[in-house]
């Protein structure tokens, strides 16, 4: 199923036409592939994000969107059509999880800062927690994270599609930047190094001048 078959309702669909976007979308939706898993393109996105965002709803129609972070590959990838996630213990509003037990949709947006890369993702989420929840906890453990893990969240991908790079600014984590300078670093290091080798051969030949 593509996600434009799931979001692009009449009203989209008109406001497409009268803005000049319809035919483009129509001819991407006859032309692409059915999205109905997960490539190994994917998959690699996936297990190198450290944060995304999704999307709810509750029983008042208001939609609630939140962060959803840790160490990189906290978001597992089950198969070519399931994701699942640790539900670390945070602040105890339980907002998204009582949503998804009310309604269990949900829109995920992932965001490749550096290299400009969005990928949209919507799902139906499975909300596990007691006994259940163990074995999926093995699975979604994170070793050396220290961060309790109330329950787990199995998402159920239902279509995905990648988002637009343009107005996505570039962004890095100080590991991304650490890993940049490091080459640099280690040169100026050496440049160093051999400055002071210098200087010690300069005080060395003064010395015996005298």
């Amino acid at each position: 199923m593509s996600l434009g078959s799931l979001l692009f309702t009449p009203v989209v669909k008109k406001l497409q036409e009268r803005y000049g976007s319809r035919q483009q979308y129509q001819r991407m939706k006859n032309s692409e592939a059915a999205r109905d898993h997960f490539t190994s393109f994917e998959i690699e996105f996936l297990a190198e994000r450290d944060s995304f965002y999704w999307a709810t709803v509750g029983s008042t129609g208001w939609p609630y969107v939140q962060h959803r972070g840790g160490p990189k590959g906290f978001l597992k990838v089950i198969d070519s059509q399931t994701l699942a996630l640790a539900d670390f213990r945070g602040n105890k509003q339980f907002i998204s999880t009582g949503n998804l037990l009310t309604d269990n949709r949900v829109a995920m947006i992932l965001v490749d800062y550096p290299r400009q890369a969005r990928l949209k993702i919507l799902g139906r989420v499975e909300v596990i927690d007691g006994e259940k929840a163990a074995p999926w906890i093995e699975r979604v453990q994170v070793p050396g994270y220290k961060a309790v893990i109330e329950r787990v969240f199995v998402v159920h991908m239902e279509a995905y599609d990648w988002n637009c790079p343009q107005h996505i600014t570039p962004r890095y984590t100080a590991e991304e930047i650490r890993d940049a300078v490091h080459d640099v670093e280690e040169k100026l290091h050496s440049v160093e190094k051999e400055n002071e080798e210098l200087r010690q051969e300069i005080r060395e030949l003064r010395s015996g001048q005298h």
